[in-house]
């Protein structure tokens, strides 16, 4: 498969190093460590989802590792995301510290959080954890063009994904086209806008023009511009509905409509405004 990718079948797509992420998975910001995330975990991997994505600072790892083992769902079936925090000092001692937690010998991708202190300072220790085969793929989360530039001359492997917030309301399209240039896949957090977005007027008219949930169509929008998305659930019903994305196509005129709701002019940034 061609690098950058999506797979003939619609659900992967293909990263620089060779390795597929999963066009669909289960994110779990803000999910509680406990019964919530293991039920929610358990039951996305029962409706087929194959990627789940958490992250040190949220402190669920654990339970997403329970999930796992209760599910019965083989581990190398199962595409694992989680995140180092950049407040600590070295990705390879946090990776293995998430790899306990996890209860897995391997992590799928294994991403910078957000680039406090600087872009390029914790690339080398992802690198080593990558080498060390802590995790199959390395990247970085929340980094605008300029932040991507400065890691892919300072490091010897480019990220493998940059994982961004992404919806037709935060169209990023200059960001897009910086990480396409370097073989970098975004991949989509909060692309339902945390549920804001769900009510908007014209998200409602495209969906009843075609015959889906507003869920369907952010979603779907997401992925016909080839970008994976991890939307965040712990009911039950709205897991499932998020993953009925597959079997449908957004018309053009439906996607210049949803492309025309963009509030970041384009913008090349990963956020409007950082939090660290």
């Amino acid at each position: 498969m061609t690098v950058g990718a999506v797979t003939a079948d619609g659900r992967a797509r293909v990263l620089a190093d060779g390795n597929q992420l999963p066009m669909l998975g289960l994110g779990v910001w803000q999910v509680p460590n406990g019964p919530v995330c293991v039920n929610a975990v358990r039951w996305a991997l029962e409706l087929g989802y194959r990627h789940i994505d958490t992250a040190q600072a949220y402190g669920n790892e654990e339970s997403v590792g329970r999930a796992l083992r209760d599910s019965g769902v083989p581990r190398e079936d199962v595409f694992i995301t989680t995140k180092f925090y950049p407040g600590h000092r070295d990705p390879v001692a946090e990776a293995e510290q998430s790899l306990r937690r996890l209860g897995v010998d391997q992590v799928d991708l294994y991403l910078i959080h957000w680039p406090q202190r600087g872009p390029t300072w914790a690339w080398p220790g992802m690198e080593r954890a990558r080498e060390r085969g802590l995790t199959r793929s390395i990247g970085v989360s929340n980094f605008s063009a300029a932040d991507l530039d400065k890691v892919a001359t300072a490091g010897t492997v480019v990220p493998a994904v940059n994982q961004v917030q992404f919806s037709p309301f935060e169209d990023r399209r200059a960001l897009l086209a910086a990480c396409e240039r370097l073989n970098v896949a975004v991949e989509a957090y909060s692309p339902l806008g945390t549920g804001r977005h769900l009510s908007d007027a014209t998200v409602r008219r495209v969906a009843q023009r075609a015959g889906r949930t507003p869920a369907h169509v952010l979603l779907r929008w997401c992925l016909q511009h080839g970008i994976p998305v991890i939307p965040k659930s712990t009911h039950r019903e709205r897991i499932a509905e998020n993953a009925q994305i597959f079997d449908f196509t957004l018309s053009g005129a439906d996607m210049a409509e949803l492309d025309a709701l963009d509030r970041t002019r384009g913008t090349d940034r990963a956020l409007e405004r950082g939090w660290w």
